[in-house]
């Protein structure tokens, strides 16, 4: 019975690192889906196509069998798409810049001030009764 489990569990641990490079490898395609369609027009045409080629070879490798391929096109489209959002990441810069904004300060005129706080004590009138 002890030699079912060890067998058992080797089974199961080969299967769970599949499903978490599965998984790892699904999610970056859908982030990468999305990213292209919101930013796609933002990049050069060189760039996208290389993106969409890692893109394409990662999900051949999700139809199939091998966690060897499908890491190695995990791989190879994260390091493409690296490069895709690092120059998307620089435009913005540039964008904001030349609209006279901190792209790291972008958030920091939407957050709320103390002038309007109030200091108040809360009395539970039925505990003085």
């Amino acid at each position: 019975m002890v030699k079912d489990a060890e067998v058992h569990a080797e089974e199961d641990k080969k299967r769970r690192e599949e499903a978490e490079v599965r998984n790892q490898a699904d999610t970056l395609v859908y982030q990468t889906d999305k990213l292209l369609k919101e930013q796609g027009d933002k990049i050069s045409g060189d760039e996208k196509s290389a993106v969409e080629d890692k893109l394409a070879d990662l999900r051949t490798a999700l139809g199939g069998t091998d966690i060897e391929a499908i890491r190695n096109a995990t791989d190879a489209l994260m390091s493409a798409s690296q490069s895709f959002t690092q120059k998307l990441y620089e435009a913005a810069s540039a964008e904001s810049a030349a609209a006279g904004g901190n792209p790291t300060d972008a958030g920091a005129a939407s957050e709320p001030t103390d002038d309007d706080v109030v200091d108040a004590e809360i009395v539970d009138d039925e505990d003085q009764r």
